[in-house]
C-alpha cells in the first residue's frame, strides 16, 4: 500500500478537521434556534449516555488497532489476521454491551422517557464494529478518510435543512447526526477487501490483545468521564435546559479542540512506526513542531475565543443562549491544556509504549473532576461543570509533564514561549484599542476582531522569526519557486 508523506497526510486530515469545524458552524446556528435549549439538551444527553455504551462495546480497540496495525502494515498477513483478531474481540463486547444498554433503557426512568432516541443513537455502536476507523488511519489512508467524511456530512446537512422545522424533530435530527458519524462505517467495510484478507491465518492469539486493549479501554473510560460525565450529570441535577447552554459552550470548545489534535490523530501511526525503527532524532524533532504547532494555535483560539465569547455564542446559538457565555470563557484554557497533554500522552507516551502513565494521568483528572461536578454543578449549573472541567484537563497535563520531565528538559528550550506570549500581549492590545472606535453587530465583531488579532499576532511571530512559522513561510516560498 502507498504511505503518503507527513506533510500531504496533514494536509488531508486538515481538511477533514477543517469540514469538522465548518459543518458545524453551518448547522448549529440552524439547529440550536430551531430546537431551543430544552431540545437540543435531550439530543446531547442521549449522544453522552451513547458515548459510555460504545465506549464499553469497543474497549480501547480505536487507540489501540492504531498502534497494533501500523507495527505490521508492511506485512499484510500480519495485519490481516491482527485486524480479524481485533474485528472478532470488538465483536463480542459489542453483543454484550448492547444487551446491557436495552436492559438499562427498560429500567432507567430517564433513559426510558427518550426510548425512540436512544435506540436510534444506539445503531452507532453496532455500525462502529465494521467501520474499523482504527485500521484506516494505522495505515494513513487520509485522502479516503477524508473523502467518505465529507460526503456523508454534505449529504446529513440536506437532510438536517430538510426535515429539522421544529423542537418536536428532535427525534429526527438525532437520526440525521447518527448517519453523519456512522454511514461511513458502511463503506469502510466494503473497502477493507483493498487491504487485507478475510481468510484465517493460522491460530487466533487473542490473548496477547488484551492487556493493552484493557489498559486503552481504562484510559479511553477515565477520559469519558471528564469529557461526557458533566453533561449526564448537570441533566440528572439540573435539567435538560442547563445541558442546553452547558453544551453550546462545549461545542464552542470540541470545535477548536479537534482542530488543534488534528496533527497528533496523524502523527500517532508515524511516531509508532519512527519509535519501532529506533530513529529517535526523527521522533523527537517532529515532537518539537507539534509543540510549536500547537502552542501556536492553542494559545491564540483560547485567548481570542475568550475575548470574544459573547459573540461567538450569539452567532453560534442566539439570545436564548446568554447563559452559556460565563461556562464558555472559563472552558477556554481547556483548549490549550487538552492540545499540549495531546503531546504529551497520544504523541509520546503512547508511541513509547508507556500508556500506563497516561491512564494514571486521566484517573487523577477523572476523579478531581467528578468529585467538583457533585460540587459545583449543584452550585453553578453550567458554570460549575466548565470549571470542573477546566481542573480536570489541567491535571491531566500537569501529571503528564511530571512523567515527562526529563524528556521535556530536552524539548522545552526549542518550544517558542516568548514569542507567543509577546504576539498574545499585542493581539490583545490592538484588537482592543480599534474595537473601542467602532459599534458593530456580533457578526462583523467578529470578523474586524478576528483580522486583527490574528494577522497581529501573525506578523509578531514573523518578525521575531518564530521557528515553526518561518520553516512554514520557507517551505511555502520554495512550493511557488517550483
Amino acid at each position: 500500500m502507498k504511505i503518503r508523506s507527513v506533510k500531504f497526510n496533514f494536509i488531508m486530515n486538515f481538511i477533514l478537521t477543517a469540514s469538522s469545524i465548518i459543518f458545524p458552524l453551518i448547522t448549529a446556528p440552524y439547529i440550536f434556534r430551531v430546537l431551543q435549549p430544552e431540545a437540543s439538551g435531550k439530543v446531547d444527553f442521549v449522544a453522552s449516555v451513547i458515548t459510555y455504551f460504545m465506549m464499553f462495546a469497543s474497549l480501547g480497540i480505536p487507540t489501540y488497532g492504531i498502534r497494533a496495525c501500523a507495527k505490521v502494515r508492511d506485512d499484510r498477513d500480519k495485519l490481516s489476521k491482527t485486524v480479524q483478531e481485533l474485528m472478532i474481540i470488538n465483536t463480542v463486547t459489542m453483543c454484550i454491551t448492547y444487551g446491557v444498554f436495552l436492559i438499562l433503557l427498560r429500567l432507567v426512568p430517564q433513559f426510558y422517557a427518550e426510548k425512540e432516541l436512544f435506540l436510534i443513537n444506539s445503531i452507532s455502536m453496532v455500525l462502529n464494529v465494521i467501520g474499523v476507523a482504527w485500521f484506516y488511519n494505522a495505515i494513513e489512508q487520509y485522502a479516503y478518510i477524508t473523502t467518505v467524511s465529507i460526503i456523508c456530512k454534505v449529504i446529513s446537512i440536506i437532510f438536517m435543512f430538510l426535515l429539522v422545522k421544529s423542537p418536536e424533530d428532535y427525534i429526527v435530527y438525532g437520526g440525521i447526526t447518527v448517519f453523519a458519524g456512522s454511514a461511513s462505517y458502511i463503506v469502510n467495510f466494503l473497502n477493507l477487501r483493498r487491504y487485507i484478507s478475510f481468510r484465517k491465518k493460522g491460530a487466533y492469539e487473542f490473548q496477547r490483545h488484551f492487556k493493552p486493549i484493557l489498559v486503552f479501554f481504562a484510559m479511553t473510560a477515565a477520559i469519558s468521564v471528564y469529557t461526557n460525565l458533566d453533561i449526564v450529570m448537570t441533566r440528572f441535577i439540573s435539567g435538560n435546559t442547563e445541558v442546553g447552554y452547558y453544551t453550546a459552550a462545549i461545542k464552542v470548545k470540541t470545535l477548536l479542540v479537534t482542530f488543534i489534535t488534528s496533527l497528533g490523530t496523524v502523527l500517532l501511526p508515524r511516531l509508532t512506526y519512527l519509535m519501532k525503527d529506533g530513529e529517535n532524532k526523527a521522533f523527537q524533532k517532529i515532537i518539537i513542531k507539534a509543540f510549536n504547532f500547537v502552542l501556536i494555535i492553542g494559545l491564540s483560539v483560547t485567548v481570542y475565543f475568550t475575548l470574544y465569547a459573547k459573540e461567538s455564542i450569539l452567532i453560534l446559538a442566539g439570545v436564548h443562549y446568554d447563559r452559556s457565555v460565563l461556562p464558555m470563557q472559563i472552558l477556554m484554557p481547556a483548549v490549550l491544556f487538552i492540545g499540549l497533554s495531546n503531546i504529551t500522552g497520544i504523541q509520546i507516551l503512547t508511541p513509547r509504549g508507556e500508556e500506563r502513565k497516561v491512564l494514571y494521568s486521566i484517573l487523577w483528572g477523572a476523579g478531581i473532576n467528578f468529585i467538583l461536578n457533585m460540587i459545583l454543578i449543584r452550585l453553578y449549573g453550567a458554570a460549575g461543570a466548565a470549571l470542573a472541567t477546566l481542573v480536570a484537563e489541567g491535571v491531566v497535563l500537569m501529571v503528564q509533564g511530571i512523567y515527562l520531565r526529563e524528556t521535556l528538559k530536552e524539548i522545552l528550550p526549542e518550544i517558542s514561549f516568548l514569542q507567543n506570549l509577546l504576539a498574545s500581549a499585542l493581539s490583545i492590545g490592538l484588537v482592543w484599542f480599534f474595537m473601542r472606535f467602532v459599534d458593530l453587530n456580533a457578526f462583523l465583531t467578529m470578523v474586524v476582531s478576528a483580522c486583527i488579532f490574528f494577522g497581529t499576532y501573525l506578523i509578531v511571530l514573523v518578525i521575531t522569526k518564530e521557528k515553526f512559522t518561518m520553516d512554514i513561510l520557507h517551505g511555502l516560498l520554495e512550493r511557488r519557486k517550483r
